[in-house]
């Protein structure tokens, strides 16, 4: 039997992880009937059945489930390999790969990536704005600018400092509906806030006041489009102090309330870090960031 190509076994992985053949085209990039013909390829490969086809999508079958994991290594290792031969490149020439939250690519690092643009022009750079966490250990990115503190041991991480978040909304809202004297008189007041996150409810009770879901008659899971309501007026929201000290209209509300700060971490694989190109970018991100971070508003 001859030994299946490794592209049919990442699209029988991917396939796994996702659940369907669209959510994993989506995932590595490729059209549906790509993925379709290369199941069916492995599938006859094999001489086994991998799905069982249903209407939420494909089912693994107990031979998948077995074969995965072996998989999932194989995977693993060739991305390990990777890293090592990106981290003994000495080019000052190809891609850097940058993920970070979607209101810090959005808002945020543009005028930091101009400059990087400047200085290393033969440097082309990708950003994946993702709420989600990008894995670096696959190579999802070369470098991450991070809200929280990564703990796996294969990344090098350095904290930046860090950025208050602030209650605010903008000047139209504050003039037909006032501002709260205190946090309990939020409940009070339209709040633009998340959908199917629990997030703010929970800081909130964290801080000693409670709000509920209902409270937040706007609501929304997208971080950058939580932050274009507040600015259209449509209620009182959480943001950056950089952000809302950097938009005019905007008012700050409740200055004496102290939600968590947002740590900054920019984090990188160890075997990347000895790549030119990449250390170049991941030095000059830190510089401009610091240095961003100096400035704010507390």
């Amino acid at each position: 039997m001859p030994e299946p190509d490794w592209s049919l076994w990442r699209s029988f992985g991917a396939v796994v992880e996702h659940g369907s053949l669209s959510a994993a085209a989506r995932a590595l990039g490729l059209s549906q009937p790509t993925l379709g013909r290369h199941v069916e390829a492995l599938e006859q490969a094999l001489g086994v059945g991998l799905f069982e086809r249903t209407l939420a999508g494909l089912r693994p079958t107990d031979t998948a489930l077995k074969l995965y994991e072996p998989v999932q290594s194989a995977q693993a290792a060739l991305a390990e390999a990777n890293l090592m031969a990106e981290g003994a490149s000495a080019a000052l020439t190809g891609s850097v790969r940058i993920t970070s939250s979607t209101v810090m690519c959005h808002y945020v690092l543009p005028p930091l990536l101009y400059e990087l643009r400047q200085e290393f022009p033969q440097v082309a750079l990708e950003l994946v704005p993702s709420d989600a966490v990008e894995n670096l250990l696959l190579r999802e990115a070369d470098i991450a600018v991070r809200m929280f503190r990564p703990t796996q041991l294969e990344l090098i991480a350095k904290r930046l400092g860090q950025i208050p978040i602030v209650a605010c909304a903008h000047e139209r809202y504050v003039a037909a509906r006032g501002a709260p004297a205190g946090p309990a008189d939020l409940a009070g007041h339209d709040l633009v806030g998340f959908d199917r996150s629990d997030l703010l409810i929970d800081g909130a009770r964290q801080m000693g006041f409670t709000l509920g879901r209902n409270d937040f008659v706007v609501r929304t899971d997208s971080q950058t489009n939580a932050w274009e309501l507040i600015k259209a007026g449509l209620g009182i929201g959480f943001a950056q102090s950089t952000l809302v000290a950097a938009t005019p209209g905007m008012v700050r509300l409740l200055p004496g309330l102290d939600p968590p700060p947002l740590e900054v971490w920019l984090t990188t694989h160890r075997e990347l870090f000895t790549s030119r190109r990449i250390r170049a970018i991941y030095d000059r991100l830190s510089e401009g960031l610091v240095r961003l971070l100096a400035k704010v508003p507390k």
